[in-house]
């Protein structure tokens, strides 16, 4: 990949063997990782998994210890600047001020960005009309709902028309409702402006919404493809199976079925699994409790890959 200059060019965002540490503490690990100019990417994973550092590292806010990254050619370290040029962040917390208008908010934005006079105030209309907040434009912040700011955040980050629209965590805070509009904005964005988008997300049915995720865990990259892909290669059903007796997985394994036992349930992945049902309730009657048969989802895809649940504790899992 060193000295691959036409493959550095190519990609919207290339990071190639990044590594970063927090004095003992090492979040990121020999990440790799491409993103396609015009995608709509989403880097999934759970508290602690790296995601916010590799976020940061990207936004320039922190630099790069070990490794590159390249936005449209552009490495880190060293080009800084023109990478800044190129990117719109809009980060988790909120950067809007409640007590200014939203026109207020979007002529600061602008003016950070460099833009001044008639051409700051065509632009602030067009992006105002865009994301459906001309009619709002002289509310104060604090009075918009929470989809609302979250549109005005977008349209601040997107003023100076980047290449490359980050975003963290974009829907916290948000309701089913507001999260919905959220991305049906990101979508208009990406088919009218041919925008690339990379978000960071601890939301399984958010990444699922993406074109492609890189599923992150332990500073590492574990998946990496489009949604319904991982899941398919999982197959087709997921059977599980209450308690985890050592029993059901020595018959399983009898028949050469491979299945993983995680936490309170084994689990079983493929093609017509379905059909182990009547066999597995004839041989162990009562001793099973539940039986269970579904689609593979993502968070099947991060069992697979890392051998237990996306959720540490399911008592934690947001409501989604």
């Amino acid at each position: 990949m060193e000295g691959n200059e036409e493959r550095w060019r190519r990609h919207a965002l290339l990071v190639d063997n990044v590594e970063h540490r927090y004095g003992d503490r090492q979040a990121l690990r020999g990440l790799r990782l491409e993103v396609s100019a015009g995608e709509l990417f989403a880097i999934l994973g759970p508290n602690g998994s790296g995601k916010s550092t590799l976020f940061r590292l990207i936004s320039t806010l922190v630099p790069v210890q070990a490794g590159e990254i390249a936005v449209f050619g552009h490495r880190l370290p060293g080009a800084q600047h023109l990478v800044r040029q190129l990117l719109g962040v809009v980060f988790q917390s909120p950067s809007l001020d409640p007590k200014l208008t939203v026109r207020e908010n979007l002529r600061c934005g602008g003016v950070l960005y460099g833009l001044r006079g008639a051409p700051l105030q065509a632009r602030i209309q067009e992006v105002a009309e865009q994301l459906g907040v001309a009619d709002r434009m002289n509310d104060m912040v604090e009075t918009l709902s929470g989809g609302l700011k979250r549109r005005v955040e977008l349209a601040k980050g997107i003023l100076h028309r980047p290449r490359l629209l980050l975003m963290d965590e974009p829907s916290t805070g948000l309701d089913p409702a507001a999260r919905i509009d959220m991305w049906r904005a990101l979508k208009e964005l990406q088919k009218s402006q041919r925008m690339t988008i990379v978000l960071t997300t601890h939301l399984l049915e958010e990444a699922d919404r993406a074109d492609r995720l890189a599923i992150m865990h332990e500073g590492r990259t574990v998946a990496v493809g489009a949604p319904g892909e991982l899941r398919r290669e999982l197959g087709d059903q997921v059977l599980t199976i209450r308690p985890p007796l050592p029993e059901v997985e020595r018959w399983l394994a009898d028949r050469g079925i491979e299945a993983r036992c995680v936490d309170d349930e084994i689990r079983v992945t493929g093609h017509d699994v379905a059909n182990l049902v009547p066999a597995l309730a004839e041989q162990f009657g009562r001793q099973i409790q539940a039986l269970s048969v579904g689609q593979p989802s993502l968070e099947d895809v991060f069992i697979a890959r890392t051998g237990h649940r996306y959720w540490a504790d399911r008592a934690e899992t947001p409501a989604a």
